[in-house]
């Protein structure tokens, strides 16, 4: 991800020039930039600031939602692995089937010898 070309605080930085701005008596403007049109950018970025943050609150709540399932998937997918183990063996072509890894095709323990 690219850094950004402006402060982290740009909004706030923004509200404030814009509330000293209005205070000048009179109003100035700058070129084509007037204190109307640097309001509307203000408002525009405040409201898609605003978007951002509930779909920010939208997008953790989906998450813990998501959390929530595939840990009750989870409890159910080692029922059932414990389940056909208990049914047909640890050894069993069964077992394999629901993702179990048999007795026979798993490595042995390595001791590691003291020299």
């Amino acid at each position: 991800m690219s850094s950004r070309k402006f402060p982290t605080d740009v909004l706030k930085q923004a509200q404030e020039v814009l509330g000293g701005w209005n205070q000048i008596s009179p109003v100035p403007a700058f070129g084509t930039l007037s204190a109307t049109t640097f309001t509307a950018d203000v408002t525009a970025a405040t409201t898609l600031e605003a978007q951002i943050t509930a779909l920010e609150a939208q997008l953790t709540d989906k998450r813990n939602l998501r959390d929530a399932q595939f840990s009750g998937l989870w409890d159910k997918i080692k029922r059932v692995r414990n389940s056909v183990k208990g049914s047909f063996g640890d050894d069993s072509s069964q077992y394999e089937m629901v993702g179990g890894t048999r007795l026979s095709d798993r490595k042995s323990a390595r001791r590691k010898t003291t020299e």
